[in-house]
C-alpha cells in the first residue's frame, strides 16, 4: 500500500471513529449530566422546600432613624444607604435568645417541606455561621455567640430533612472590592472584585461544605458582575467539596444544576428545565415589622400545585425576626398547608409536570406513572369534563375522604371526553384532588382544545413566533412574551373548536418586574376565522391575577368574531403600531376566546 493509500485509509479509520463515537456520546449522557442527574434525584422528590432569609437586617425590621424604608427587609442598609460603621453596630444588637432549630425544622417538616434553604450570608455580608475567613460574623460579633447553622444542621438530620445554604457570591455590601455598595465605595475602577471572590467568598463557602455535614444545595443569588469563567469556579469548587450538593441556578452563566425563576414568579407554562421559584409570604423577605399584607393559605396551596404542575420546585420563604421567632402569621400559613399536604402529599411529592400543555380552566394536573392527579381550584357544580385524554380510565377517587366517583369516556365532536360525576361541594376550598387511575402512559392530544366552558385560550408559550429582522421578541420565564417592541413581529396559534358561535377575543397582558412596570397604547390585528378585529391595547384597567398578585394582568377586549362550525382554526396577532419610547413593549399572556353572552 501507499503512503498516500495508508494515508486515505487512517483518515478514513479516523472519520468512522469520530462519527462512532459521536453518536455513542449522543445516545449516553455524559459523565457531568449522569452526576447532575443524580444530584436532582432528591429535589425532584421533595418538590417543596422552606426559605429563610435571616440576618443582623431584623434588628431594624425595616425602619432607620425612626422612619419606615421603603424596599425589602433585607435591603435596608441598601435602601438607606448605611455606612458600613453604622451598620456593623446592628451585631452587637443581635441576640436571638428565642432561637430554636428544632422547632424551626419541626415547622418546615409539619408543612410537607422536605428542604430548608437560610441565608448563611447576604448582601450585607454579614455571616449567619462562625468564620475564619471574616470575624464578621454571628459568632464573634454578636452577644449570641453561638452557631445556629450547626444546630440546623444537626436538626435537619434528625428529622430527615435537606439543609442547604444562601450564598450571596457578588454582592457584598461589607467589603469594598464587592459589588452592591456604592454609597461606602463608589469608584468602581478601585474595586478588584477577584480579589473578594478569593480572600471571602470562596473561603467562605468551602467553610460551609466542611463543617456543617452533608448539604443539599448552595443557593447562589444576584450574578451581576461576575464572569462566567468565575460562575463555573464557584460551580466547580461546591462540587469538588460535595460531589452531591446541588447549585442553584443564580450561579450565573447557565454554570448552575437547575434554573431559578425570578421572585415570586410563577410560570405560566411548562418549562423546558427543572427549576425552582422562590416565594415570600407577604411582600418582603427578611423581618419587616410594618408588612401585614399576608397572602391567604389558599393562595400558597395553590400556587405550590400550579409550580409542581409546571415541572418545578416550590421555596416559601419565612423572615424570622431579631430574637429568632418565625412569625405567627407564618407558622398559621404553613400549618394549613401541612394539614392539606397530610391529605394530598402524593399529588405533590415525586410527581412530574402535567400531560397537557396548558392548564386546565378549573385548575392543574400533576403526574405519576399511571396516575394523573387533577388539582380543582373551582369545583364544577354539574360534574366536571376533561378533553383530550386518550387513556382508558379505571378509577377516579378524591384524595380528600376517599370518595370513589363515576366516570365515563365518550367522543363528543371530534374530542375525546371524559366525565366525571362530581360531588355538588369541594371536599376542600383550597384545592380538592382527583386521583386518576389510568392505564399505560399518559397520551392526550396536545392541540389547543376549546374547553367545556366554551373558551378557548392561546397561550403565549404556544405561539408560533415571527420575529423581525433585529427583533428582541422572547418568550420569558414565565412563557409570557416579552420584548414585542417592533411592529414586524407578529405570533399565531391553530386551535380546535368543537362547540361553534360568537366569541368574544381578548388580549390579556402582564406587567414586568414585580408589577413596577407595564407598557399598553399598541394598536394591534386579530385575523380569525376569516375576520380581522383593530384595536389598541388598554393603557389601564389592571385586573388581579389570583394566582400571583405580584404579575397583575391588564385585560384588553379586542371584539367579536363568529366560528360557523367545529373544526380547527388559526389566529394570528400582528401589531400596526407601536408607540416610540416604551420600555417593555407588549407582554403577551394569553389571547381568549369566550362565548359571547
Amino acid at each position: 500500500m501507499t503512503r498516500l493509500a495508508v494515508l486515505q485509509s487512517n483518515m478514513r479509520t479516523l472519520l468512522i471513529t469520530s462519527v462512532l463515537g459521536a453518536a455513542l456520546a449522543a445516545a449516553q449522557p455524559s459523565a457531568d449530566e449522569a452526576a447532575r442527574e443524580k444530584r436532582l434525584e432528591w429535589w425532584r422528590e421533595a418538590r417543596f422546600g422552606m426559605f429563610i432569609h435571616w440576618g443582623i437586617y431584623a434588628v431594624p425590621a425595616g425602619e432607620w432613624n425612626g422612619k419606615p424604608i421603603t424596599g425589602l427587609g433585607e435591603w435596608i442598609m441598601n435602601r438607606a444607604r448605611i455606612p458600613v460603621g453604622e451598620y456593623e453596630k446592628l451585631a452587637s444588637q443581635f441576640n436571638p435568645v428565642k432561637f430554636n432549630a428544632e422547632e424551626w425544622v419541626r415547622i418546615a417538616k409539619d408543612a410537607g417541606m422536605k428542604y430548608i434553604t437560610i441565608t448563611a450570608k447576604h448582601h450585607d455580608g454579614f455571616a449567619m455561621f462562625g468564620s475564619q475567613a471574616s470575624k464578621y460574623n454571628i459568632v464573634d460579633a454578636t452577644p449570641f455567640h453561638r452557631d445556629p447553622m450547626k444546630e440546623l444542621a444537626a436538626a435537619c438530620q434528625k428529622e430527615g430533612l435537606k439543609l442547604c445554604f444562601y450564598y450571596s457570591q457578588t454582592q457584598d455590601w461589607h467589603e469594598p472590592d464587592a459589588d452592591g455598595n456604592t454609597w461606602d465605595f463608589p469608584d468602581e475602577s478601585k474595586k478588584d472584585f477577584a480579589k473578594y471572590l478569593e480572600e471571602k467568598a470562596k473561603p467562605q463557602v468551602r467553610e460551609l461544605l466542611t463543617n456543617y455535614g452533608p448539604i443539599g444545595m448552595i443557593w447562589f443569588d444576584t450574578p451581576r458582575i461576575i464572569t462566567k469563567e468565575q460562575s463555573q469556579e464557584l460551580a466547580a469548587l461546591v462540587h469538588e467539596l460535595q460531589p452531591a450538593c446541588l447549585v442553584s441556578g443564580r450561579v450565573g452563566h447557565g454554570a448552575g444544576d437547575y434554573d431559578s425563576a425570578g421572585d415570586n414568579q410563577i410560570s405560566v407554562g411548562k418549562v423546558r428545565r427543572e427549576w425552582e421559584t422562590p416565594v415570600t409570604m407577604n411582600d418582603t423577605w427578611g423581618f419587616r415589622k410594618d408588612d401585614h399584607n399576608w397572602k391567604p393559605a389558599t393562595v400558597l396551596i395553590r400556587q405550590l400545585a400550579q409550580v409542581v404542575s409546571h415541572g418545578g420546585n416550590y421555596l416559601l420563604n419565612v423572615g424570622p425576626t431579631a430574637l429568632g421567632e418565625i412569625p405567627q402569621p407564618s407558622v398559621e400559613r404553613l400549618a394549613e398547608v401541612g394539614r392539606w399536604m397530610k391529605v394530598n402529599e402524593q399529588s405533590i411529592r415525586g410527581t412530574t409536570a402535567g400531560p397537557f400543555p396548558y392548564d386546565e380552566p378549573w385548575g392543574v394536573i400533576t403526574s405519576k406513572p399511571g396516575k394523573l392527579f387533577l388539582h380543582v381550584f373551582d369545583w364544577p357544580r354539574e360534574g366536571m369534563v376533561l378533553y383530550g385524554l386518550k387513556n382508558k380510565v379505571r378509577s377516579a377517587q378524591l384524595l380528600a375522604g376517599g370518595k370513589v366517583l363515576d366516570v365515563s369516556q365518550r367522543d363528543e365532536n371530534g374530542f375525546d371526553a371524559l366525565r366525571i360525576d362530581t360531588p355538588a361541594t369541594p371536599p376542600d376550598l383550597n384545592d380538592s384532588v382527583i386521583a386518576l387511575e389510568i392505564e399505560g402512559e399518559a397520551q392526550v392530544d396536545p392541540s389547543l382544545l376549546q374547553q367545556p366552558d366554551g373558551v378557548v385560550t392561546l397561550s403565549a408559550y404556544m405561539a408560533n413566533l415571527h420575529k423581525a429582522a433585529g427583533s428582541k421578541m422572547n418568550l420569558d420565564s414565565r412563557g409570557v412574551i416579552s420584548d414585542w417592541r417592533s411592529a414586524g413581529d407578529w405570533a399565531d396559534w391553530s386551535f380546535k373548536v368543537n362547540h361553534p358561535g360568537v366569541f368574544n377575543v381578548v388580549l390579556v397582558t402582564s406587567e414586568q418586574k414585580y408589577g413596577r412596570g407595564w407598557d399598553g397604547g399598541q394598536h394591534v390585528v386579530v385575523e380569525v376565522g376569516g375576520k380581522t378585529l383593530k384595536k389598541t391595547v388598554a393603557a389601564g384597567g389592571k385586573q388581579e391575577n389570583p394566582s400571583n398578585p405580584y404579575w397583575p394582568y391588564v385585560i384588553s377586549r379586542i371584539g367579536r368574531v363568529r366560528l360557523e362550525k367545529a373544526g380547527s382554526y388559526a389566529l394570528s396577532l400582528k401589531t400596526s403600531a407601536i408607540p416610540a419610547n416604551q420600555k417593555y413593549g407588549l407582554t403577551l399572556v394569553s389571547v381568549r376566546l369566550a362565548p359571547a353572552k
